[in-house]
């Protein structure tokens, strides 16, 4: 199932969306720090928050949507996410009862990332 993103959607709703999309992966956000800084750096956490996805848009002229597909790489998603928003996204892969970052993984799709949390999840509660 493909979904795009619409830029009124909250980060929450953004959050919400992708857990029913993947419910073994989990979609983080944190703002980045001003170009002054650095870029690469992040400034804080902004999970679970009704600010819409259009506050962090990079550019108002830029008419830009994100399409979220399960054959699209975590990476892929992540630099959606930075090249359209002031936003680093972070994918977390849940493992039992914890959620690890999925970086060493990043070239593989959500799809995949998703059934190797299950498979990892559903051994460790020993179904």
């Amino acid at each position: 199932m493909n979904v795009v993103l619409n830029d009124n959607m909250s980060i929450a709703a953004v959050q919400q969306l992708f857990h029913h999309l993947f419910p073994y992966l989990r979609l983080e956000f944190f703002e980045k720090a001003s170009k002054s800084n650095n870029a690469n750096n992040v400034k804080k956490h902004i999970n679970g928050t009704i600010k819409k996805i259009q506050d962090y848009k990079l550019s108002k002229s830029i008419n830009a949507s994100i399409t979220i597909t399960p054959t699209m790489t975590v990476s892929g998603l992540e630099n959606a996410f930075s090249n359209c928003y002031n936003l680093k996204a972070q994918v977390l892969r849940k493992s039992g009862n914890i959620w690890l970052e999925a970086t060493i993984t990043d070239g593989w799709s959500l799809e995949d990332q998703n059934k190797q949390g299950e498979m990892i999840t559903v051994q460790m509660s020993g179904k």
